[in-house]
């Protein structure tokens, strides 16, 4: 690969570009952001135009100066569910309400049902089903465990792990019920 030459007319342009990111540089730091909507006080460089000098190093810098959604200040409590004209809730300082704003409304806690029990299981049934979950573990410890397996140990894995899978699928509905929408797995 040829790199350029160091002292070649391209150099010059690496130049001009630091010197322009040293300007703005420059003047980031001389100017102070204002908060949407509120004027500039005096002494105070407006957006865009440059600081008389280097902003003050050793006034130290609140969280508020670096807060422009405005989150430093304390939340307050909605006063009420009144709605605004335009449909929105406002705090008490004009800002609109958020959805942290409010409490959840717990009716009534979910309690699912209690699952069947396995007791009651066709055994053929759940042998599939620990082969089909089993089976890919199975291969999984032994590639990790015991690299010297037989052949004929992994392939009585995925045997039985493809018949696992297959005895599951030819136990499925073949036909839908009418009755069912659907809603209830």
């Amino acid at each position: 690969m040829n790199r350029p030459d160091p002292n070649s007319a391209d150099q010059s342009a690496n130049k001009d570009d630091d010197a322009v990111w040293l300007d703005l540089v420059a003047r980031l730091e001389a100017t102070e952001s204002l908060p949407l909507g509120e004027a500039s006080e005096p002494g105070r460089p407006e957006i865009g135009q440059t600081g008389a000098g280097p902003a003050k190093e050793d006034a130290p810098k609140a969280f508020r100066d670096f807060d422009p959604l405005g989150l430093s200040s304390p939340a307050r409590a909605p006063a009420s569910d009144a709605r605004t004209p335009q449909g929105e809730a406002e705090q008490s300082d004009g800002r609109s309400l958020g959805p942290r704003d409010f409490e959840a409304d717990d009716d009534g806690a979910f309690v699912p049902e209690e699952p069947p029990s396995l007791v009651g299981t066709d055994p053929l049934t759940m042998l599939a089903w620990i082969g089909a979950v089993g089976g890919p573990l199975a291969l999984l410890f032994t590639a990790m465990f015991w690299r010297t397996a037989p052949l004929v140990a992994i392939l009585g894995i995925v045997v039985a792990f493809a018949a696992s899978v297959v005895y599951l699928i030819m136990r499925l509905p073949h036909e839908k019920n009418e009755d069912d929408d659907g809603a209830r797995i």
